[in-house]
């Protein structure tokens, strides 16, 4: 899996421009490409693509630079970048192929005033799984020629030629509930996808047996496609295009760590512009990025709301003297945001009393390892791993009515839960109980998925929002089980319940529903 370049190289002064030349650069590291004498290209027209070609796993590091040109400036006489190859060119009769490093060839000619056939935009993605989702763009099959060790993802060219098509004007495709009412979500959490295909340490198999370690992230999504053919879900919260379903994300703790990794700010410039995508940034005065709501409809041609999610950046791991890890908890800005996009919300269905609001974010808030907590459906596998300081965000979804609260993080914790609220008002002898709280469960295979000795199967959770009567069920699905698995009914008629008892089998850490323990 790979994730396209920052845009702001990769995009950097390329509108209304054309792609004369490319070569590759070779600096001995770790000197700095700005600096190194191989780079110095001569013109101002050269630009770099800021990945090391070589990971940053080598003696020396490898650029691939582009030269630009702007459109208004070409004459019939320029040369632009017409086609590329990689590797041999077997017995190609054209002798106007030229070679460039890296088993690269490419062949230019003269601009004729049809910017649809020549290159505009460069890009590499790393290892044999990649794949380039933005739109009009083509990965090349061969990889780049050069000496890498056998563990490094191999480098690939992908291809732009012409113009993006324009973003449709005005807002996206509505989300709208079925005819019958429903709206089922399947929420994918931890997928762990990397660069290359990613390891995986501790799988077993249907009947619980320790598996050797392999590849990781071609059988995430093998395990993810069964799942999406199964659910057909009307919205999935992880990028996913292929089976054209709309999707939405949140950041995790581990999208912007690293010292080569995207900002969140330019992640999320990708995924806005990806296909099904219902992502945005949000707010530019709240903190994090990703926060940001959507609504269900009614069948169309109806513009009415019948349930709305919130999904939230729940930020990343910080320095603590307190706890380790620590993380930084929902900001005051995020809680200011929320409330009063929900009040604002509110008054547009305040009559609908089967309106369910429901809430997404990566990391789990601290009353998720609340010893009061009342369980169902799952098992409590680990400590819940949170923010140390509690910003008292619960209690702004309760005062919303927020219906549920959804996390991943914790992997091998996937039940849900509630904890009981004391009503403001004395005079009724009642506890007040909402919002749900539930853990996604850890759906990627390069993830971890054990604690201790204990290795588990991987897993999603389905929402199932029914908004012709106010209701909300949620199920999980597992590897290796054809059946639904702890399915629950979390409210009913826009009110949250607590199934009975017997439908708890968590009571901690010492109580495991499906686990084996591998000496």
């Amino acid at each position: 899996m790979a994730i396209p370049s920052n845009p702001s190289s990769v995009y950097l002064d390329a509108a209304g421009t054309v792609i004369t030349d490319l070569t590759i650069c070779f600096c001995p590291a770790p000197e700095s490409p700005s600096s190194c004498e191989q780079c110095a290209l001569d013109g101002r027209n050269w630009q770099r693509i800021e990945k090391d070609l070589f990971l940053h796993s080598a003696k020396q590091s490898a650029w691939l630079h582009v030269a630009r040109i702007k459109e208004t400036d070409l004459t019939a006489d320029d040369l632009v970048l017409a086609d590329i190859r990689v590797g041999e060119l077997g017995d190609d009769p054209d002798k106007s192929w030229e070679s460039r490093p890296g088993g690269i060839w490419i062949r230019r000619s003269t601009y004729a005033g049809d910017t649809q056939q020549a290159v505009t935009q460069l890009d590499v993605l790393f290892g044999s799984d990649a794949v380039d989702p933005r739109p009009q763009w083509d990965i090349m099959q061969q990889s780049l020629q050069l000496k890498t060790k056998s563990e490094v993802p191999i480098a690939r060219l992908s291809i732009l030629k012409g113009r993006p098509k324009a973003k449709p004007n005005g807002p996206r495709p509505a989300l709208r509930a079925n005819a019958d009412g429903k709206f089922k979500i399947l929420q994918i959490s931890d997928t762990h996808m990397v660069t290359g295909v990613g390891i995986c340490k501790d799988a077993i198999d249907g009947d619980g047996k320790a598996l050797p370690e392999s590849e990781a992230d071609p059988l995430t999504v093998i395990f993810l496609g069964k799942i999406l053919d199964e659910e057909k879900p009307d919205l999935v919260v992880a990028p996913l295009i292929e089976r054209s379903i709309p999707w939405a994300a949140v950041f995790g703790n581990h999208d912007s760590e690293g010292d080569y990794a995207l900002s969140r700010e330019a992640q999320m410039s990708i995924l806005e512009d990806l296909p099904f995508s219902h992502c945005q940034s949000g707010p530019e005065h709240v903190e994090g990025v990703g926060n940001y709501y959507l609504q269900i409809l009614s069948p169309a041609p109806s513009q009415t709301p019948l349930s709305t999610l919130y999904l939230l950046d729940s930020h990343g791991q910080i320095p603590s003297k307190i706890h380790n890890p620590d993380y930084d908890p929902i900001n005051q800005s995020q809680i200011d945001w929320f409330t009063s996009t929900s009040q604002a919300l509110k008054k547009e269905h305040e009559k609908d009393s089967t309106h369910l609001s429901l809430t997404f974010l990566h990391i789990p808030i601290p009353e998720y390892g609340d010893r009061n907590l009342i369980t169902r459906g799952g098992k409590r596998r680990e400590p819940t791993e949170g923010p140390s300081f509690n910003s008292h965000f619960y209690d702004t979804l309760v005062q919303e009515g927020i219906s549920a609260l959804a996390c991943g993080h914790d992997h091998v914790n996937d039940f849900c839960a509630l904890l009981p609220q004391k009503q403001k008002d004395s005079t009724q002898n009642l506890s007040q109980l909402g919002p749900w709280l539930c853990y996604g469960g850890g759906g990627g295979i390069g993830g971890y998925c054990s604690y201790g000795r204990k290795r588990f199967h991987r897993r999603t959770r389905v929402w199932e929002i029914d908004t012709s009567t106010g209701g909300l069920r949620t199920w999980k699905r597992l590897e290796y089980s054809e059946e639904k698995v702890d399915e629950l009914a979390l409210v009913e008629g826009g009110e949250v319940v607590c199934p009975p008892a017997e439908a708890d089998e968590s009571k901690g850490l010492g109580s495991l529903l499906k686990n084996y323990v591998v000496s």
